[in-house]
């Protein structure tokens, strides 16, 4: 039951927006026990921010929200994989893209818990 959320400033596509969140799929197995069955994944382009100060260069904030919890082996590979992604779709380098985990005790689905 893995969410990332992805907000960047850079402006893109809808092709490219399939792009991402096909690739982000694709990676999400990173994380042992995880895969893309039940990953939702939201894109959220044109937000107004800033970093270092800086708010003309393209920059990301990606939050992964999981049930359960990985090693810090397994968040630096999906964190590698993030930055990756959104360097080759959407320009962000690496040194503007922050990846944020965040370990769920209670997960509900279709009406009931896991």
């Amino acid at each position: 039951m893995p969410f990332v959320n992805v907000k960047t400033n850079a402006h893109l596509s809808r092709e490219k927006k399939e792009i991402i969140k096909r690739r982000l799929f694709d990676c999400i197995g990173t994380l042992p026990g995880k895969s893309d069955r039940y990953l939702m994944v939201a894109v959220e382009d044109g937000i107004d921010m800033a970093f270092h100060r800086d708010s003309d260069s393209k920059m990301a904030m990606v939050e992964v929200k999981i049930f359960g919890s990985a090693t810090k082996d397994a968040y630096q590979r999906l964190t590698g994989a993030i930055c990756l992604i959104l360097g080759d779709e959407a320009g962000v380098n690496g040194d503007y893209c922050y990846v944020k985990f965040e370990e769920v005790k209670y997960w509900g689905y279709n009406g009931f818990m896991f």
